[in-house]
């Protein structure tokens, strides 16, 4: 189980990113790529039930290709996603009471694979009243800086708020929006790999400007993400047009900014609470 130090929280808090050469077992993050061929190119999810988002954009060179919420559609990628350990991580990251899981990501950017453009997280998730995200990013390969890994712009998290960028998959400059911004306030680029064996990864702050550049390598790169916020959130009703507002809306209800837990499960509380069922669906695969 990953423990993190005070040393790694204040790191976390310097930088907008905390590297670790092992969030979860080597070969737990080797079965759910095992699981990559099946659920991208077959089309087969265990559970029967499909995910939120089958992203998978066709092209030469080629894109990255993504799925979201693929908890609900594998047991192995839930088990990790909603594993209580990585709640109290992104809470004891975050100085939250308590974490709910808002997506997970299944990512394959193949060889010459194309590049994610560099952007905030929490600029997609303004349809919350509280937008701020701690989110983790584990490898499933052995990651190089020239193969197509996850990059931080170090200390960006404090840059402040900017917009969703023009282009997400693919752009041809995938650092434009990010360098206009740091030009017209006097920041300055550094660029930093997430460079770590299968298993690894990286925690990062909702703000930080992030993106993952052309996959030079001969091999693909493939990895799994969470991103969180905390439990105490309702919908943001005036922004729900806004970044993913439009996919993620569908599960508010009618005269309610509650948030349904049955979608958005609390992993973590600092009281012990767990969304009820959560444990029965990671055991036995029930709903």
């Amino acid at each position: 189980m990953l423990t993190l130090t005070d040393a790694q929280v204040a790191q976390f808090k310097h930088d907008g990113f905390l590297i670790v050469d092992k969030i979860i077992e080597p070969e737990h993050a080797i079965e759910i790529r095992e699981r990559f061929t099946e659920i991208f190119e077959q089309g087969k999810y265990q559970t029967g039930i499909k995910p939120d988002e089958v992203n998978l954009p066709q092209g030469s060179p080629p894109y990255t290709m993504q799925i979201c919420n693929a908890w609900k559609s594998d047991l192995g990628v839930a088990r990790q996603v909603l594993s209580e350990y990585m709640g109290q991580a992104c809470a004891q990251l975050g100085g939250w009471s308590g974490t709910r899981l808002m997506i997970d990501n299944l990512l394959w950017k193949p060889p010459q694979g194309r590049s994610i453009g560099f952007h905030q997280d929490s600029m997609y998730s303004l349809w919350i009243d509280k937008p701020a995200l701690v989110s983790c990013w584990i490898a499933l390969d052995q990651t190089t800086a020239e193969g197509g890994t996850l990059v931080y712009i170090k200390g960006s998290h404090k840059w402040g708020e900017a917009k969703p960028i023009m282009q997400f998959h693919g752009p041809e400059d995938d650092l434009k929006e990010v360098r206009e911004w740091a030009q017209t306030y006097g920041f300055e680029l550094e660029l930093v790999p997430v460079v770590v064996p299968p298993g690894g990864g990286a925690f990062h702050d909702g703000w930080l400007w992030h993106g993952s550049r052309i996959n030079q390598a001969d091999v693909a790169r493939r990895a799994i993400a969470m991103h969180c916020f905390q439990s105490d959130i309702q919908f943001n009703p005036d922004l729900m047009t806004v970044g993913n507002g439009p996919i993620y809306g569908r599960y508010k209800k009618f005269g309610s900014n509650e948030v349904d837990e049955s979608y958005f499960p609390i992993i973590w509380r600092e009281d012990g609470y767990r969304t009820p069922g959560l444990d029965d669906y990671l055991e036995k695969g029930i709903f």
